[in-house]
């Protein structure tokens, strides 16, 4: 028998958990949830079985952390950053963290590697080139304004922006490899 003493780590998983430790957040994983914050320090991820195919667990840390930055600072302290996600009248928090999401996505030319793969994909799917614009949804847009705010200028700014520029590092190194069902296809290009 070989002994073996060392173990493979997506590469995406380590730069996001790092990225996630250098804000105060500790990722752990269970199947018993989709994404869970609890308010003291845990975000819990699904594991990859319980997740969609095209889910990865950089976007799903990302799109996390894009709730809390839109939630604000005091959100940190509160379960699930104080939203209530199944409140109808709410889901324009939804959409602000989506904005905020494509638009620092669209800083490293990786929007469709992060797009959103819940119900809300659609709406994803169709904003605007500048995501942070825009004539409807006004409340979202002005959420996701202030939560751009906080990720360029905020705690977590220098951890977010190192995780999305190694993702698009990433991404590069990719190019001419995949094919077009590839969620890395085409990605960061721009970055």
């Amino acid at each position: 028998m070989r002994k073996i003493d060392k173990s493979y780590a997506d590469p995406l998983g380590l730069i996001w958990i790092h990225a996630a430790g250098r804000m105060g957040i500790r990722i752990e994983r269970s199947a018993e949830v989709n994404a869970s914050w609890d308010g003291c320090g845990v975000l819990t991820i699904g594991t990859p079985e319980t997740l969609d195919p095209d889910d990865s667990l950089a976007q799903m840390i990302l799109h996390e952390i894009c709730h809390a930055l839109c939630e604000g600072p005091e959100c940190v302290h509160q379960p699930d950053w104080g939203l209530q996600s199944f409140d109808p009248s709410k889901k324009f928090h939804e959409h602000a963290c989506l904005r905020l999401q494509a638009a620092l996505a669209d800083r490293y030319g990786m929007r469709s590697f992060f797009a959103a793969t819940t119900m809300f994909r659609s709406y994803y799917d169709q904003l605007p080139a500048d995501p942070l614009d825009g004539d409807g949804d006004v409340q979202a847009i002005a959420l996701a304004r202030d939560a751009w705010q906080r990720a360029h200028h905020g705690p977590w700014a220098e951890p977010l922006h190192d995780a999305l520029r190694r993702t698009a590092i990433v991404a590069r190194a990719l190019s001419g490899l995949t094919t077009e069902d590839s969620l890395w296809h085409g990605q960061g290009e721009n970055g």
